[in-house]
Parts: C-alpha cells; sequence; structure tokens
C-alpha cells in the first residue's frame, strides 16, 4: 500500500487491487494496514470496489471524517476513474444514465424503470484511445467521472453497453486478464483544516503498459 500524503488529519494512498478498502473480519483492508502503520484511529469516508485499485483518502480524525463525508455529500469531492474496456463507445464522449438495482448478492443489473430499490447512475465519459490489443482485441481507454455513487455503476453501465471492463469476470469479461482494467486515477478535495485544494493522481504500472502517456 503507497502512501501519496500524510499528516494528522488525513492519509492519502493508493489501494493495490484485490485489499478492501473498508474494514473486513478478517483485515485484509486499508482501515487495518492504515491503523498499524499510524498506531491511531483511522476513519473511512469513501470506497472502492476491492478488485479495483486507485487514489483514496482517509480521515484520521472524527472531525476530518464528518468534513469529507459532507464534501462528498454535498459534490465537492471529485473522482476520476480510467477503464480500458471491451470495444469502442459509439460516441466519443457522452453521458450514461440507468436504473440499477442491487441484488442480495452483490451484484447490480440495469433495469428499466425505477421501483423498490433501484436507483438511478449517472456518469459522464471520455474515449481517450481505442486499439487493437494483440493478446486483448479492440481495447478503448475511457476516462469517466461518476456523477453518482453505485456499487459497480462504471462496470455495469458500460457492460450493459457490451463493452465489460477489461478482467470483469463478474459482468461478462470473458478475457481472463489478470488484474481488472479499471483505477481511480484522480482525486480532488479540500483538506479538512486548511480548506486548500488537494489533488492526488496514480497510474497502475498494468494501464502503462496498454496505453502509456495517455492519463495525464
Amino acid at each position: 500500500m503507497e502512501i501519496l500524503f500524510e499528516d494528522g488529519q488525513i492519509a492519502v494512498i493508493v489501494k493495490p487491487a484485490g485489499m478492501a478498502s473498508q474494514l473486513t473480519p478478517r483485515g485484509n483492508d486499508c482501515v487495518t494496514a492504515l491503523r498499524a502503520h499510524t498506531g491511531g484511529e483511522i476513519f473511512a469516508v469513501h470506497r472502492l470496489d476491492t478488485p479495483t485499485t486507485g487514489v483514496m483518502v482517509y480521515a484520521k480524525t472524527k472531525k476530518a471524517a464528518a468534513f469529507l463525508s459532507k464534501e462528498i455529500a454535498e459534490g465537492r469531492f471529485q473522482k476520476e476513474y480510467l477503464a480500458l474496456v471491451h470495444g469502442r463507445p459509439e460516441d466519443p464522449s457522452g453521458n450514461m444514465e440507468d436504473w440499477l438495482f442491487k441484488d442480495a448478492r452483490n451484484k447490480t443489473y440495469v433495469v428499466k424503470r425505477e421501483r423498490k430499490g433501484v436507483k438511478k447512475a449517472i456518469l459522464s465519459y471520455e474515449t481517450l484511445q481505442t486499439r487493437a490489443d494483440e493478446t486483448y482485441g479492440t481495447l478503448s481507454l475511457v476516462r469517466i467521472r461518476l456523477q453518482t455513487g453505485r456499487t459497480h455503476q462504471i462496470r455495469v453501465q458500460f457492460a450493459s453497453r457490451k463493452m465489460p471492463v477489461l478482467g470483469d469476470g463478474k459482468y461478462g469479461a470473458k478475457d481472463n486478464a489478470p488484474f481488472l482494467g479499471l483505477a481511480c486515477c484522480r482525486l480532488t478535495f479540500r483538506h479538512p483544516a486548511t480548506g486548500e485544494e488537494m489533488t492526488f493522481t496514480h497510474m497502475p504500472a498494468e494501464f502503462h503498459e496498454k496505453a502509456a502517456g495517455l492519463a495525464d
């Protein structure tokens, strides 16, 4: 687990793929690792799916956690993602809007209409590059901004349009890639104590191999 920034209020890390972002009974999670590193309390204020890597911020005090949670609720907390998806988006850039339903097995589906348990999901995207990969066929590198934060949102919305994320067997990819082609590449938020706007970026090594230089 790489630590990008740390002070008395927050810790900014790169969450490894395969490690849970929130506390788990077995302790294979970022909260437990950060507690061991700092010797103090750690508060999770947002999450990433376990197979997803990327930039995350954790609070080290209850006051900092409350501040960041409010920033998220009021839309001032910005997350950008990079995704390697199969195929090519019909439009180079645009929005995706869907109704999503999550079942008891923690799998999410696109449904046609609103009903109990169904939530609206909105994201915007920009296609950075599409090219033929010698192993996985046609892949597109897409930059994504979430306007809502639903479970598995990016993975489900692209898969429902026949563009599953590379390595995402749960949502239809049949490529057997050794990593999930999804990462939180940029995080922007205000510091809980100073109010200073801070931005942190990260490009996973696997993305360098498939799309070097496209995540600036």
